[in-house]
């Protein structure tokens, strides 16, 4: 079997309200990339870990019409993003699949440095959007890693070193993981209500509303009529107190719950879970 794909990385839809998103991320303990302008018309600002990201993706005042899948999805977590080194290959994947949705896409945003401004360049494939109808599921192939991952944009107050896993929420969970595996060149893990699919060096959860209550209770995002959402992150850390520390001086609005081994939030601006775990 072909060796399943690394996670690149997971959005939190923003919208128009950026410069909150900003505040409220900084406000639990990571460190921001400056804010990027993307040729297609988005901005965003990075999360940056090991050898994966967190992405904050919005829009400026009037630019809706160029990238509706934005503009008009919900706040939260809406996109779960692989690596690739050939968006063409995952391309004839796709269709081999019958998973496709529009052709490679090529854009780029400026990133600036100490020694200079310099163009960070990106190529990206998209499955078609009724594969997962959580969110937006796509393959990035990045053709300037240098101007992404950069240690002085790594090291986060609250102590995150990765994304460890994505949680998936369907009324299908078993439908939804079978073509994450197909997708992936991965496998099934898992019965009943609490699937796994694993990656390389991550795993994405697939649980059903029912499973996704009881691990996270009354921090559970609402699943709002929605046939299946993107549930939770779940970030390693180098060590819990860290996070309780930063989180303890925090402004922004959150719900916390945990204990010895992890620390939950629900971001209550953005309705996102995050959910912290010691490293293995």
């Amino acid at each position: 079997m072909t060796e399943p794909p690394q996670l690149d990385h997971t959005v939190i839809n923003a919208r128009f309200d950026m410069d909150r998103a900003e505040a409220v991320y900084r406000d639990f303990g990571f460190c921001l990339t400056g804010r990027g302008f993307h040729s297609l018309g988005s901005i965003n600002h990075l999360m940056m870990f090991g050898d994966n990201y967190l992405e904050l993706i919005g829009l400026p005042p009037g630019a809706d019409a160029q990238r509706p899948h934005i503009a008009e999805a919900p706040f939260g977590i809406n996109g779960l993003v692989f690596k690739t080194s050939d968006v063409d290959s995952v391309y004839a994947h796709l269709r081999a699949l019958g998973m496709d949705g529009d052709p490679p896409n090529s854009f780029s945003r400026p990133v600036k440095l100490p020694a200079g401004e310099f163009s960070a360049r990106f190529r990206t494939v998209t499955v078609r959007p009724d594969i997962f109808p959580g969110g937006r599921v796509y393959f990035c192939e990045h053709g300037t890693p240098q101007l992404v991952w950069r240690p002085e944009w790594q090291n986060h107050a609250n102590g995150t070193t990765a994304i460890h896993e994505v949680v998936v929420v369907s009324e299908r969970p078993r439908d939804e993981a079978e073509n994450f595996a197909k997708l992936l060149h991965s496998e099934v893990e898992g019965e009943s209500g609490t699937l796994g699919v694993p990656l390389s060096g991550s795993r994405i959860a697939l649980l059903s509303p029912a499973s996704y209550q009881e691990r996270y209770g009354a921090l559970a995002s609402p699943m709002a009529g929605r046939p299946s959402i993107f549930g939770a992150v779940v970030f390693q850390t180098g060590g819990l107190d860290a996070v309780r520390k930063v989180l303890g001086q925090a402004n922004s609005p959150f719900t916390m719950a945990g204990g010895p081994n992890r620390v939950v939030i629900h971001d209550s601006t953005f309705d996102s879970v995050l959910e912290f775990i010691r490293e293995s």
